[in-house]
């Protein structure tokens, strides 16, 4: 379920807590769980990935609370993750955190694209891996299609997001129970270390799997939005906790329980999705077209939700004076359309990169979370923010305010080293998107009669042109691949 479908519903009832649970459930399990035995195989073993869920899901977690926090503390802020950014930090960190939020969305879109292409492969073998240029092509057609649909009013079928539930979810039931009952206690014990037994060796193993974590747990921020829905309170905290752990442990097992199937590195050149070549190595070849069947049918659902909330960025922020007036523009079926052939746009742009990339669906896939940590460090600054000044805690003053200053101040951390995990080159290839992007957050300034940048603000963008500089620099020089 999406937070808008989330949203229309509770108009009609409140939701109590399996209801609210499983909407958290249902906004976190996407496209990304579908390859993840391939990404991990790739990076470590199952020592490894357990280290890394550990991380990963500690660290989400206190996301998610920084979020209900927020969404509690500040209800008047509910225009989007952006808006935690611009009230803490001003108008361009603000502009940054809508810009990247909306532009992680896009490239995320672009995954979903490659993943299905690199499905239907066996059908079509000139589709590739999906990065070919007959992907490229049907992908960009695909783009402009659903642009299209939507134009027209199609976001009003709820019926889509029911088929799309049940896609993605029978399959990795099945898979989870085939799996696990064919396990190989051999080949799970010989793929347990990964590599070296050393704790350089393991601990470069888990920072290889940091963005493919924060890809699968994106939409982790749709919880908070949940409490004005509650049937009581305390269930929010309570989904929330449920829900995440749910999600968690689906990962998790998809992850550790593929690694008693194959030998690491025939699970690391599996094509993707994975989970497909998983499960056909133990039922045969009918177990790679199920999962695709299911697969397909999922990311075309989510393809469609993800361009709505990207659009609708796009759309709420022009609403605030935050973007361009351009982007407030409507059609006649009530759609953002100036909005979404912008998320068309850049959508297309990104396809054509992967032409140019060694692994498409890892790029887009990592690219599209280094885009998301700005909005997330932004937001996890802001909550401590209000904690370490006592912003709204004159009333609430003791034990919620020092809970709250160490799970925001866990989550800037982990945000923080998310970045360092990601490492230089897709800092300094977010830097590139950030610096284009500006130019919009220049044609808002001229549009209200503003000055283009304050002092502090000019400051801030010479660091991202100088960021942006050196991304292309890699590029043409080629210590920065795609």
């Amino acid at each position: 379920m999406t937070v808008e479908e989330a949203g229309r519903g509770a108009s009609a009832k409140r939701f109590a807590l399996p209801a609210l649970t499983a909407m958290v459930v249902g906004s976190m399990v996407g496209a990304g769980v579908f390859s993840l035995p391939r990404n991990f195989a790739q990076a470590t073993g199952v020592f490894g990935a357990i280290v890394a869920w550990a991380i990963a899901g500690f660290g989400m977690l206190m996301l998610a609370f920084v979020f209900q926090i927020l969404a509690v503390r500040k209800p008047e802020l509910d225009a989007g993750v952006y808006a935690y950014a611009k009230a803490g930090f001003g108008e361009f960190p603000g502009f940054f955190s809508a810009f990247g939020y909306w532009a992680s969305a896009c490239v995320g879109n672009v995954s979903y694209w490659v993943l299905v292409k690199s499905t239907l492969a066996p059908l079509f073998p000139a589709l590739g891996t999906g990065d070919t240029v007959v992907a490229v092509a049907a992908s960009t057609v695909g783009v402009w299609a659903f642009a299209l649909l939507i134009l027209r009013g199609v976001q009003q079928a709820a019926a889509v997001n029911k088929i799309v539930t049940v896609a993605k979810l029978v399959p990795i039931v099945m898979f989870l129970v085939v799996v696990l009952v064919s396990l190989d206690a051999g080949v799970f014990a010989a793929n347990f270390w990964g590599g070296e037994r050393s704790l350089s060796s393991i601990a470069g193993q888990v920072r290889a799997t940091m963005l493919v974590t924060v890809f699968v747990f994106l939409g982790v921020e749709g919880a908070s939005v949940y409490s004005r829905y509650a049937r009581r309170r305390a269930d929010v905290g309570r989904a929330t906790v449920l829900g995440f752990v749910s999600v968690l442990a689906l990962f998790a097992s998809v992850t550790l329980l593929s690694y008693g199937t194959l030998p690491r590195s025939d699970l690391a050149d599996l094509h993707q999705p994975s989970m497909g070549g998983v499960l056909e190595s133990v039922v045969g070849s009918w177990g790679r077209a199920f999962i695709g069947a299911g697969l397909v049918v999922s990311v075309l659902g989510a393809y469609l939700a993800w361009t709505l909330m990207a659009a609708e960025v796009l759309f709420v922020s022009a609403e605030d004076r935050d973007m361009p007036r351009f982007l407030r523009r409507q059609n006649g079926a009530g759609a953002p359309s100036a909005a979404l052939v912008l998320t068309s746009a850049l959508t297309t742009a990104v396809l054509v990169t992967t032409l140019f990339s060694d692994d498409a669906l890892t790029f887009t896939l990592e690219f599209c979370s280094s885009l998301s940590l700005v909005p997330y460090l932004l937001t996890a600054a802001y909550a401590l923010k209000l904690a370490v000044t006592g912003e709204t805690y004159a009333d609430d003053p003791g034990a919620p305010r020092r809970r709250h200053l160490l799970t925001a101040g866990a989550a800037v951390v982990y945000t923080v080293f998310l970045l360092w995990a990601a490492g230089l080159s897709y800092l300094l290839l977010s830097c590139i998107v950030y610096a284009l992007g500006t130019i919009l957050f220049a044609m808002t300034r001229r549009e209200n009669g503003r000055r283009v940048f304050a002092r502090s603000e000019l400051a801030l963008f010479a660091v991202v042109v100088a960021g942006g500089v050196l991304g292309v620099a890699g590029l043409a020089a080629g210590w920065i691949t795609l």
